[in-house]
């Protein structure tokens, strides 16, 4: 009479506990340990592959998230064009300005003055613009996104990569220990069923 509820209680129990055991079991140990009479070393999944797993995240980050070129988008905006002719246009007439004689009169002075401002205004930003895809052009293969995240994850220490995970999926991972206990409790359920069959 009392098989049954034992059966299922036990069986929620192994399958919560295995459950339990195995997410443990993707952190830890953090370093090899060696079992001596069977001679098998037994280390974390993601210690084991953290290298893999960082590459893995790096590829995806840089092919299916973010790219270099959406960066300088971001960062090389209108506005922020507007801001550096306006600083370039200030520029360029105070040394105009400069650099011409004091004999020239200064209704000449004011036209060259003139002149140069129209010129900036007409063509600054397409000479902005190519310069901006020159360089994005030259540095784009230069800054590797991929590699870049690739080299955080594993400069990151294990402890603290282990805690970020706990943090980001404890509550998918709290879900996956009780599933266990669930199946657990099913399947001691069915073998007290077929016990009674027997």
């Amino acid at each position: 009479m009392y098989e049954v509820p034992f059966l299922i209680a036990a069986g929620a129990i192994i399958g919560w506990f295995t459950n339990v055991l195995a997410i443990k079991m993707l952190f830890r140990p953090i370093k090899t340990f060696r079992i001596p009479l069977l001679n098998i070393t037994i280390q974390g999944l993601i210690p084991k592959r953290r290298h893999d797993i960082a590459k893995s995240i790096g590829d995806v980050v840089e092919k299916e998230l973010i790219s270099i070129n959406e960066i300088f988008d971001r960062l090389v905006t209108e506005e922020n064009k507007q801001e550096v002719i306006s600083v370039i246009r200030e520029k360029l007439i105070k040394v105009v300005d400069y650099k011409i004689p004091a004999i020239i009169p200064y209704s000449i002075k004011s036209r060259i003055i003139d002149y140069f401002d129209e010129q900036i205004n007409k063509d600054a930003m397409s000479i902005l613009n190519s310069s901006i895809e020159g360089i994005i052009s030259n540095t784009a293969y230069k800054i590797k996104i991929g590699e870049m995240v690739e080299e955080k994850i594993d400069d990151l220490e294990l402890e603290n990569m282990e805690k970020l995970i706990l943090s980001l999926a404890s509550r998918e991972l709290k879900h996956i220990e009780l599933l266990g206990g669930l199946l657990g409790g099913i399947i001691g359920l069915f073998q007290a069923v077929i016990m009674r069959i027997i």
